[in-house]
């Protein structure tokens, strides 16, 4: 008798512990993001634009574009990190390699990292302060001429993330 309740009790126990594992990963795909588009004059002269989905809040930072397969040529995503600071990113659980561009809040593109490695750890450092960040996919900034010194329309870029 003993040993069915322990049977039972062990079987529920794992019921009850993958119930919780089932459901932190769905809750993990509830971060939903805004959508907003940005304008970004390119060193020069030519305006290249973007759709992007918004990462303002803690949660939408930390989740960022982790475990995505694809993302369209003309889309990427901007952190807004509501403050001038010192920025480190990194691509855990990225799958894509992406180019990011620490930009400061002047909206001027302060650093831009081409290629980030899929799945590395290695702190990527803006470098100095900035209160956003845009990944883009790999290859982006170099095939558009995007790089330190190429302004963001920051009208367009505040009215996205307000």
């Amino acid at each position: 008798m003993f040993g069915l309740l322990v049977e039972i009790y062990r079987k529920s126990a794992l019921v009850a512990l993958f119930s919780l594992l089932c459901a932190g990963a769905f809750a993990a795909d509830d971060v939903t993001f805004g959508k907003g588009h940005l304008s970004i004059r390119t060193n020069d002269g030519r305006h290249v634009s973007f759709s992007v989905e918004l990462a303002i809040d803690d949660s939408q930072r930390m989740r960022g574009l982790m475990h995505r397969k694809s993302m369209p040529v003309d889309h990427g995503m901007l952190f807004d990190f509501g403050e001038s600071r010192l920025v480190t990113m990194w691509m855990k659980n990225t799958v894509l390699p992406l180019d990011m561009l620490f930009i400061d809040e002047a909206g001027m593109t302060r650093q831009v990292r081409e290629n980030a490695v899929p799945f590395s750890e290695d702190l990527i450092s803006s470098g100095g302060e900035v209160r956003y960040v845009l990944e883009l996919n790999a290859g982006t900034a170099r095939r558009l001429g995007i790089g330190v010194g190429s302004r963001v329309d920051l009208a367009q870029l505040k009215k996205a993330t307000d």
